[in-house]
């Protein structure tokens, strides 16, 4: 699936850390969102990726913001 620029995402509920579900669209209520996807925790590319974005979060922040990281590791991971 693929979307264009300024076209919004379908909405989808995943667990964070927590173990609590998370909506979308509970999400874009409360401030734009960039959605970061990466392939598996502890790589290389999830650790660049993730730290890129934790460098940056100052521009994102000014954006009102929020970075969702999503991967296809289990909730357990």
């Amino acid at each position: 699936m693929s979307i264009q620029v300024d076209q919004q995402a379908p909405d989808f509920t995943l667990y964070n850390t927590e173990k609590q579900e998370v909506s979308l669209k509970d999400l874009i209520s409360k401030s734009n969102v960039v959605l970061l996807f990466f392939p598996l925790a502890f790589t290389g590319v999830c650790t660049q990726e993730l730290c890129s974005a934790r460098d940056d979060i100052k521009k994102y922040e000014k954006l009102n913001a929020t970075i969702i990281a999503i991967s296809v590791d289990s909730l357990f991971s």
